[in-house]
């Protein structure tokens, strides 16, 4: 298969980060199922998506045409309705190991034989989600950065058994949606989180040391290393139990 093959991208999770691939994927001109174990969430992800396009209409930075064809290539569906004719099927649900394997498992044997699948995980082993499946060739890691629309990164993981053929895929499907790629092997954390993690874990324990409060840890980071945003600050926008469960890994 062939990026020019690529017409329907399916999202495994209607969350922060689901509907943030969907909106990209669907700007870049992909027919995108947006699918959840509950339909409602699905739908309501779908409303947001189309309300952040009415934001950019308008402020004059999306026309009024653009964002109705947007709308057009979105679909709300179930978990197993949306992937039938996807040819990338991208996992985005909760940072939970026994959730993901029972996820892969079950879209192996669902999904069109032909299809990548592909975790938007943050930390959990590439190569042990692919030993779910038949297709471990067929599988990579695609990492989003939080907030989607806006980060211009993909952090691509490569499993134990990732073929040369998918990799190049799904890095030219990465810039398609306008975004940066780098490539990481299979090791706990990639590159990203295993940098990251341990920064907010330590202020973390700057604050419960007392060493600072919370506005003077965040303005220290934020203007001393010239980062958009405070460690704290950031560790929210993830989401604690994110950050836990990738710090565990």
């Amino acid at each position: 298969m062939q990026l020019q093959d690529v017409s329907k991208v399916a999202i495994i999770g209607a969350g922060q980060m689901g509907r943030g691939i969907a909106q990209v994927a669907a700007e870049a001109g992909y027919a995108v199922a947006l699918c959840d174990v509950e339909l409602e969430r699905a739908q309501d992800a779908q409303q947001f998506i189309e309300q952040q396009w009415a934001k950019r209409v308008a402020r004059g930075k999306l026309s009024a045409e653009a964002s109705a064809s947007n709308t057009e290539r979105l679909s709300p569906q179930l978990v197993g309705e949306g992937t039938a004719e996807a040819q990338i099927i991208i996992e985005a649900a909760t940072e939970n190991v026994d959730l993901k394997l029972g996820l892969f498992a079950e879209l192996d044997r669902t999904a069109p034989p032909e299809a990548l699948l592909c975790s938007n995980t943050s930390s959990i082993s590439i190569t042990r989600l692919a030993a779910a499946t038949t297709r471990p060739t067929r599988v990579e890691g695609v990492h989003f950065m939080n907030p989607v629309p806006i980060m211009r990164l993909v952090e691509l993981i490569r499993g134990l058994s990732t073929s040369d053929e998918t990799h190049e895929l799904l890095s030219g499907f990465a810039e398609k949606l306008g975004k940066t790629v780098v490539t990481s092997l299979d090791s706990p954390g990639f590159i990203v989180n295993r940098i990251l993690i341990p920064m907010l874990n330590e202020a973390c324990f700057t604050l419960s040391e007392g060493v600072a409060s919370v506005t003077d840890i965040d303005q220290a980071i934020h203007l001393g290393l010239a980062h958009p945003m405070g460690p704290l600050r950031l560790a929210d926008l993830i989401g604690l139990d994110t950050v836990l469960a990738i710090a565990e890994v």
